[in-house]
């Protein structure tokens, strides 16, 4: 076990907590949406299927790499971390540039809003003005619990967790019965407009988009108890049940809808439902995504506030970010900061464009933070390693060589996303140098 000082982080999640952080942190309104996606650009069942295999195969073997990255280092901040220990500061910084001080929250901001929607239609308020408080609202609540440490939000995250994984189950269930004794069908179907290979490689993104969060447990990872043992169980166990749900419920739709049906479909989770139960299923089901939403957003925001105190810690945000209070053992600032940016991203609505330019730049964060293995590997040879990625080198070799090649071709998919990614990450340059400008300004002011 590691010590930590008494201003640090406590060590409270078990592998219960944090095996539902993995889940949590992956299953938010993907799984809902994304398949109807996918769909359009496959041209069967089976096609989809062998899609959400390989995104779920690729998603596992970068679990197995932080499994041991987190064994490693437990510590908090996650692939800023290993990225500022292997390649320095600098590097690190652009990760924290793109993924705390944008991604992280506009994700919040998005799903927030996204909860916010699914909670006003399943209780019939109907008007747009609804919304933006709504979200807001859900953002505060959050950001508050927080405030409390770590116990208090893992026991909102576990709560939803489970809720989640109920309305996931009520989709396969509703799909098998829909489906009965023509199970087979829906391996085949009827073919959509035909796909390039470029097109369906540019689809492994949206996949692999909704296979992502799994990072968040590393971000916690100073909270963990017996880390170098909970963390490598709780990746696996975690991701393992996920990629089952997500087969399962991409096997429901086609069982239920069809691929044409999958294709054409806007909300596939509520016409799946209403096909069975009518506007009540659909209603349902808003109430499914609406508890699935909000507990992405309560990992979301624990995770990137521990990143941002990292990055205050390190001295390359505000120094106030980079506190922990000794009581709650919880980054208050850094909590407060993220929920405020969030909320200013929820009441303009530009999050959904910077979401979009990030998704590049968060799937580099990992070829990048997974790649720091082989740093570790040769520097450290003699390090005691408690757990192992197998089949090194591989295991991340494959997740790197392949994940780059699809961010190559979503890069020639849409170039204006991909673009707007690269220039997000090279406009931190100039800030971090600035940064680093006024912080020694600033320690010479006070020196004198």
């Amino acid at each position: 076990m590691l010590t930590e000082p008494a201003n640090a982080y406590a060590r409270r999640l078990n592998t219960w907590d944090a095996a539902m952080i993995v889940i949590g942190g992956v299953i938010g309104a993907g799984i809902f949406l994304t398949p109807s996606t996918v769909a359009r650009h496959t041209t069967s069942g089976a096609e989809l299927l062998i899609l959400w295999a390989i995104g779920g195969g690729l998603t596992l073997a970068g679990v197995l790499c932080y499994a041991e990255l987190g064994a490693r280092r437990p510590q908090a901040g996650g692939i800023y971390v290993y990225l500022r220990e292997a390649f320095g500061l600098m590097p690190a910084f652009l990760f924290g540039w793109t993924m705390a001080l944008i991604n992280y929250p506009g994700s919040v901001a998005a799903v927030a809003t996204m909860f916010a929607e699914y909670l006003c239609s399943a209780v019939g308020i109907s008007g747009s003005a609804y919304v933006k408080p709504v979200a807001v609202g859900a953002i505060v609540f959050i950001v508050g619990i927080n405030l409390f440490g770590i116990r208090a939000g893992a026991w909102l995250q576990n709560v939803f967790t489970v809720l989640k994984l109920l309305a996931v189950a009520l989709l396969v269930i509703t799909g098998l019965i829909l489906a009965h004794e023509h199970l087979g069908v829906a391996l085949i179907g009827k073919p959509a407009t035909p796909a390039s290979p470029w097109a369906f490689a540019g689809a492994l993104l949206p996949v692999l988009f909704s296979y992502g969060g799994f990072h968040y447990l590393n971000d916690l990872a100073g909270e963990v108890r017996n880390p170098q043992r909970t963390l490598p169980r709780a990746l696996g166990m975690g991701m393992t049940g996920v990629v089952i749900c997500y087969l399962l419920a991409n096997y429901a739709y086609l069982a239920g809808l069809g691929h044409a049906g999958l294709a054409a479909s806007e909300a596939p989770a509520a016409d799946l439902m209403r096909r069975l139960f009518g506007e009540r299923g659909a209603t349902v089901i808003a109430v499914g995504i609406a508890c699935s939403t909000f507990g992405y957003c309560a990992i979301a925001v624990a995770g990137g506030a521990r990143v941002m105190q990292t990055m205050g810690a390190d001295g390359v945000f505000f120094r106030a970010a980079g506190r922990v209070d000794p009581r709650t053992r919880a980054p208050q600032v850094a909590l407060a900061l993220l929920g405020a940016w969030a909320v200013v991203l929820t009441l303009s609505g530009t999050f959904g464009q910077l979401l979009n330019y990030t998704t590049v730049g968060e799937w580099l964060g990992h070829v990048f933070g997974i790649g720091t293995l082989f740093w570790y590997r040769k520097h450290f040879i003699d390090e005691p390693a408690p757990y192992r990625v197998p089949f090194y080198p591989l295991l991340p070799l494959i997740f790197v060589v392949t994940v780059f090649g699809v961010i190559v071709a979503s890069a020639i998919h849409a170039p204006r996303d991909a673009g707007m990614s690269l220039v997000i990450i090279a406009l931190g340059v100039p800030v971090f140098y600035a940064w680093q400008h006024w912080s020694r300004r600033r320690s010479r002011e006070r020196g004198r």
